[in-house]
Parts: C-alpha cells; sequence; structure tokens
C-alpha cells in the first residue's frame, strides 16, 4: 500500500525553496568570518597590529555585518529542517529517533576530520551534540522553545558581561610584542607540510571547543527558535506574514547595527582586546536582531519579480551546502596552509575577504552547474543515506543521476 500524501504537500516546495535560499546566502558569511581565522593568527584584528588602515576598516566593517550573525541563521535552519526531518520519517512511517542518532553520529565525524584535517573551528561537532538536545524539545509548544531560547540568550550574555568585567579589572592590555610571539607558533605549524599542519589543527583544537561550548547556549538558542518557526510552518507560506517580515527589518537593522559597531569597537577598537568579552555579550544581544532583519529582507526580496534571478542563484548553493561549507575550509586550507601555497599570516584582510568573494561566485556557478546532474551534493547525499540506514540507490538517466533519499 503507498504511503499516504502529506497534508502540507503544497506548500513543501516553498517552504524548502526559501531554507535554500537563506542557507545559500549564510555560506557567503560563514565564509568572511572563517576566511579570516584560516589566513592567520589575528583573527579579527585586520591583519594584526602592523596592518594597514585598508584592512582594519575592512575587519571592522566584518565584524559589524558579518561576525554572530550568519551561524546564527545557519543554527536557525537547523532548528527548522528538524521539524522538516521529522515529518519525512512520519511520512514513511519510520522511527524519527534512530534517523536523527545515525545522522548525529555522521555529522559528529564529518565534523571531528574536518577539524582534524582542515579548519579546529568546526562547528559541525557541536551542532551534532546539540542536536541530541533539540530532540529533547521536539514535542516542546512554540511559545516554551521561544522563552527557552530567550533565557539561554540572556544567561549567556551575563556570564560574558561577568567574564568581560572581570577581565578589564583584573589584567592589562597585551601588548603587540606579546602577541607577535604567541602567533609564531601557529604561523610555523601552519607554513609547514602536511603533519605540521594537522598538528597545529590539534593544538588549537581543545581552544576551538571551549569556545563552541562558550556559545553553545547562543546556539541551542538558535535551534529551538528554528524548531518553534518549523512547528509554524513559518517558512511555508510565500505570501504570509508580509508585514510582520517588513516590522522586524525596521526593528531589527538598528538595534542590530548598533549592537554591531559596539561589539567592533571592542574587538577591532579603539577599545583595547581586554573588552572583547563584553563586545560579545552586545553581540549575543543584539546579533539575532540583525540576522531576523537579514533574513526577513532577503526573503520579501526574493519574492518579487526582480528578486526570483537572485533566489535561482542562491538556491542550488543552499540545497547543498554542507558539501560547500566543507568545500571552502578545503579551498582555504590549500591557500593559506602547508597543504599548498602557505600563505598563513602572508595576505591582507582586504585581500583574503575579496578572494572569498570570488570563490562565493564560483561555488554558486558550480552548484547550480551540478544541480542539472545529481539531485544533491555528495556530502548531502552520503549524510542522507547514512540517516536513513544506508546509502539511496543510484540511477543512470543522460548520464549519472544521484537520487537523494
Amino acid at each position: 500500500m503507498s504511503t499516504p500524501p502529506c497534508p502540507d504537500a503544497a506548500a513543501t516546495p516553498a517552504r524548502i525553496g526559501d531554507i535554500d535560499v537563506l542557507r545559500g546566502f549564510a555560506l557567503l558569511g560563514i565564509l568572511l568570518v572563517n576566511a579570516q581565522i584560516m589566513a592567520g593568527p589575528y583573527s579579527g584584528l585586520g591583519g594584526g597590529p602592523d596592518a594597514s588602515a585598508i584592512d582594519h576598516g575592512v575587519a571592522w566593517a566584518v565584524t559589524v555585518l558579518v561576525s554572530t550573525k550568519f551561524y546564527l541563521l545557519f543554527s536557525f535552519l537547523f532548528g527548522y529542517s528538524f521539524t522538516l526531518q521529522q515529518r519525512s520519517a512520519e511520512r514513511a512511517r519510520a522511527a524519527f529517533a534512530p534517523r536523527h542518532l545515525r545522522r548525529s553520529a555522521v555529522l559528529f565525524l564529518l565534523g571531528l576530520a574536518h577539524a582534524v584535517l582542515l579548519y579546529p573551528g568546526d562547528i559541525l561537532m557541536t551542532y551534532a551534540a546539540l542536536g541530541l538536545v533539540l530532540f529533547a524539545f521536539r514535542t516542546a509548544l512554540p511559545r516554551t522553545l521561544l522563552r527557552v531560547a530567550a533565557g539561554l540568550l540572556g544567561a549567556v550574555a551575563v556570564l560574558l558581561l561577568t567574564y568581560g568585567l572581570l577581565v578589564i579589572s583584573a589584567t592589562e592590555t597585551v601588548r603587540p610584542e606579546d602577541l607577535a610571539a604567541v602567533a609564531s607558533e601557529s604561523v610555523a605549524g601552519y607554513r609547514g607540510g602536511p603533519g605540521s599542519v594537522v598538528m597545529a589543527n590539534v593544538r588549537l583544537l581543545p581552544h576551538a571547543l571551549a569556545g563552541n561550548l562558550l556559545f553553545a547556549a547562543d546556539l541551542l538558542a538558535a535551534f529551538l527558535t528554528g524548531l518553534a518557526a518549523g512547528k509554524w510552518r513559518a517558512l511555508g507560506d510565500p505570501d504570509r506574514d508580509r508585514a510582520r517580515m517588513k516590522r522586524i527589518i525596521r526593528r531589527g537593522l538598528p538595534i542590530g547595527l548598533a549592537g554591531g559597531v559596539f561589539m567592533a569597537v571592542c574587538s577591532n577598537g579603539p577599545l583595547d582586546n581586554r573588552w572583547f568579552y563584553v563586545g560579545r555579550a552586545a553581540g549575543v544581544l543584539t546579533g539575532p536582531a540583525l540576522t531576523a532583519a537579514y533574513a526577513c529582507g532577503l526573503l520579501l526580496l526574493v519574492r518579487t519579480r526582480a528578486g526570483r534571478r537572485i533566489s535561482d542563484v542562491l538556491a542550488p548553493a543552499g540545497r547543498m551546502s554542507l558539501t560547500n561549507y566543507l568545500t571552502q575550509s578545503l579551498v582555504l586550507a590549500l591557500v593559506f596552509t602547508g597543504y599548498g601555497l602557505g600563505l598563513y599570516d602572508r595576505v591582507g584582510t582586504a585581500v583574503v575577504l575579496a578572494g572569498c568573494l570570488v570563490l562565493y561566485a564560483a561555488q554558486l556557478a558550480l552548484s547550480a552547474l551540478l544541480l542539472r546532474h545529481i539531485r544533491c551534493g555528495p556530502v548531502e547525499f552520503l549524510l542522507r543515506g547514512a540517516t536513513r540506514g544506508g546509502l539511496p540507490r543510484t540511477r543512470r538517466s543522460e548520464g549519472l543521476s544521484i537520487e537523494c533519499p
């Protein structure tokens, strides 16, 4: 007997289309931030104490407009997609818990390999762990989820603010020569051969995991907000809630931009490095407002006649966002570490970010080209197959066509 159709089948394409567009957009923000970290030891400082005014200005702008905003968007979409996976299991009459556990396990292993081989700041391991927490909230009401999310954001902000004030009162400004001494070890590691690169990644991994742990509640808050939005099917109707989205933009932009400016002042100057955590506390509270404004602005734009082209460009990259995320790290590692060119700490921030735009444009074009022949990205293909208990079958039709589950 065939499986009955999903009650919301007519809404599904629009909803998934929105998710793909937002993921494709978020890939750019993730790339701009990760590239700074992978390009040198002075992440967020515009290339270090001796960098040009242009490099400092570019890094300052990235902190205002990008930092902490786009991983929140990815996290929101992770929570939203959880509801889609749950409904998919229901339609297939399959137990959801084993699927979710397999997916989390594979995601964790992918993240571990990514962190050791390419980029210790990997987020996939944290997503896999928090995904188990998300599973525990699967039956909660949307308003309960939003209250918990707000409480988590408030708790993280208070923790960061308290720690930041203690740092300001108890420590002295780190001198440029001290920064150079600390940076020299990572420079030597990443300019060495492949073995040296792996050892440098392993050496930095505990620090990166500690940072992820510190912001885990922030990520979980975004997960829960996405889960609530998924329960409400917030992305299901392209013509619904236009007025609400416009209000979010009007209110979110000034709040988010003001918080971003303060965070940049604390992270990039003129305030000294002791103010970093105070700035991050402001970012935790105001970043979601700018993230929501970005998302609503993009969704309103792509629903116009002129904006449909933007949707067509972004959606293919979003459909294979995990493949593109890992590919970004691979390309950056080949450029900046001993895997390839070894340009670590040799390129200014402005040049790095210009290169990011070129890489992002190439990913948009390549994603569209690949998805003419395959149904999803190769990493997504493996992840979905493992989630459903085995790799799906492939079929041939005018060349190889991967039929994703």
